[in-house]
Parts: structure tokens; sequence; C-alpha cells
């Protein structure tokens, strides 16, 4: 694999990791969806209650469908952000229908809302994506409450299975196809860089930006291509579970703060936010030079930045709807509770970098 000969430190030492691997079963398989209640049986559940946003109800039903006489119903409730209020209708749902499982079949919006249920009342999961947000391969959960998003990490939102199934993602739009594969190779810049990094995640990142690099400009000329949607869903899986190993820092604060206070699209967020995020982080993250050999760049940000541009990405907070006047006081809210991250900053860093990102500057090398 090319990627084993980009590792950095081979053929030196080896230092210190811990590497967890998270306990959950993955079905990887083209109509996979029909297989729903040989996996509901498998985590030794009997009824389950179909989550998905109302845009994918269609999806939802055919799960349901699928399911027979162990669906509990289809619960279109899933919002971006997972606000905690329809969380707790949702659960009120859950609880009237006596289902002892949910089954998310959606992105981030819907995975979230079945980790947030799965975190108050112990409810199991199992997750159906379809877009490559990655969130169903981690034990994070996101979740927005008076305007403010908080991020938490517990192994209760870890969902009990996940069923990848191509067919699910060729109905996916070619814009949302770019952001929500943009959103995934974020996963693996930060994780490359993260407080918890370690070797086998760093194997996973490089694979996986490699896989979206080359296959998004693919679906963005064709969407109805199975290879390359195969191959985005695989990169997606990877970065998921480099991110749920080696955790978080600066972008993913940016974009949940951002997200949160200006409602802004979470896929979309990341797209703008991170060569921007990456480009600053370079200078003290040597983990991130065999990226700029995979994307043909000479910085991590413009390479990045040139991948967003190429396959019909936003390139601007502006254009996703942020408010000018933000920018202070997101540089406010993400500099008073901030995440670990290689390179220290302060306020005017962040009002910089959120700055150059509002207006779609090609980032600082």
């Amino acid at each position: 694999m090319s990627t084993q000969r980009r590792i950095a430190g081979r053929g030196g030492e080896i230092e210190p990791f811990v590497y967890t691997a998270l306990p959950l079963r993955v079905r990887f398989e083209q109509g996979g969806r029909s297989c729903v209640k040989d996996e509901l049986s498998a985590i030794g559940r009997t009824r389950a209650m179909v989550l998905s946003t109302p845009e994918q109800i269609a999806h939802a039903e055919e799960v349901s469908a699928a399911l027979g006489d162990a669906s509990a119903g289809v619960l279109p409730l899933a919002t971006m952000h997972t606000p905690v209020d329809v969380t707790e209708k949702a659960l009120i749902a859950i609880e009237d229908s006596a289902a002892d499982c949910t089954v998310a079949v959606g992105g981030g919006s819907t995975i979230g809302l079945a980790k947030a249920i799965a975190l108050r009342a112990d409810v199991p999961q199992i997750a159906l994506p379809t877009t490559y947000a990655g969130s169903e391969m981690t034990t994070i959960l996101g979740q927005t409450e008076n305007g403010v998003k908080t991020t938490l990490k517990d192994p209760k939102v870890l969902p009990a299975s996940v069923i990848y199934d191509v067919d699910y993602t060729l109905t996916l739009p070619a814009g949302i196809s770019a952001t929500s594969g943009m959103n995934a190779i974020a996963h693996a810049i930060e994780a490359l860089y993260a407080q918890e990094k370690n070797p086998i995640s760093n194997l996973l990142c490089l694979d996986a930006i490699e896989t979206l690099a080359e296959s998004l400009p693919i679906i963005a000329e064709n969407p109805q291509n199975v290879e390359a949607r195969q191959r985005a869903q695989y990169g997606a899986f990877l970065c998921g579970m480099a991110l749920g190993s080696a955790g978080m820092a600066l972008h993913h604060k940016l974009c949940h703060t951002l997200g949160g206070r200006f409602n802004l699209p979470h896929a979309d967020t990341h797209t703008v936010v991170l060569p921007h995020a990456a480009g600053f982080n370079a200078v003290a993250a040597p983990e991130l030079k065999p990226v700029s050999k995979i994307l043909g760049a000479e910085s991590v940000g413009g390479g990045l930045w040139d991948l967003a541009k190429r396959i019909g990405a936003p390139l601007s907070l502006s254009e996703i709807g942020m408010p000018e006047h933000g920018i202070d006081e997101a540089a406010d809210l993400a500099i008073g509770n901030p995440y670990w991250n290689p390179r220290p900053f302060v306020r005017n860093d962040i009002a910089d970098l959120i700055g150059r990102a509002f207006a779609g500057e090609r980032p600082k090398t």
C-alpha cells in the first residue's frame, strides 16, 4: 500500500502510544440494508424505531419494511446540530413505542439523534449512513442548546452495528457529496495531529485522505459512479475510525462554535474552515506533510482549498449564511473554551483565521 511508504517515522523509533479499538460490528455491502433485521438479532434486540430527517423518510420507510414486525415505526425528527429539545421529543416517542433499539438512516444529523437517545435512554443503535459524515464510527456526540453546541465522548453513544450500503449514497446530490466528503477529510486531518494520535490512526488517515481525494472529483462529475461512491464511503469509514481513536483539535472547535451559534450547515462549515485550520496548524504538525504530497500541492491548506474548489464546494463562510459581524463573536466563543491544539493561539489568530474563511481567501502558506 502506498500509504505504508509514507508513514511518519518508518524505520525509526516508535514512540509510546495508546490505541483504542472500538467495539462495533461493520457490514460493508451493496444492498446491505436488506440485512438490517439480521443485525438487529445480532445485537440481541427485537424492536427498532427507525430514525431519519423529514427529507429521508423514504429511505427510512424502506428500512422499516425490511424490519417487518420488528419495526416500531418511523420517526423523521432528526435535524442539524442535534437540538436537545428534538431529542426530548424523540425520547417520548421511543418510550411510547416500547422500542429497544433505534436504526438511524441518514447522515450526521440522524446518527446524532440516535446517539443522544442512546446516551439518555441506554437504547442501542444500528446506523445506515447515507453521507460521508463518519459520526457512526465515533463515541463523540455534539448537541445544541440555546445556540451553543457542545461535545462529549461516551462509549454509550457508539452504534452497536453499522451497515455501509453504497446504494444509499447514489441519490446524494453532487453538492452535498462534495461537502460531506470534505467533512470526512476534516476528521482525518485533525486525527493526524490530535492529542491522542497514534501510528494506527495515522495509517487510517493517510489512506482515507488519498481515497477521498481521488474519488470526490469523480463523483462531482458523475454522481452515479458506483465504484467512486464505494471508495468515498470506504474513505469516510476510515476517517470516522481515526477520529474516534485520536480525537479533535482547533478545527472541530471552530466548526462547532460557528455551526451552533449561527446555525450554519455542518458539512459546509467544515469544508470552508478546514483549509484555514490545517494551514494554521501545519507549522506545528509535521504529520500533515504527507497530505501535501497526496494532494499534489505545495501546502496542505492550499491543497485542501484547491480540492474544495475543484469539486464545487463552498469556499467562504459568507456564502453559507454567516453574518460578517459574527467573526468577532465567534472568536470570543472559541477562545473561551478552547480544545487542545498542536499550535498555541491567541484571540487575534482565531479572528484572522475566521475572517479569511469568511472572505473565502486561499489560506496562508
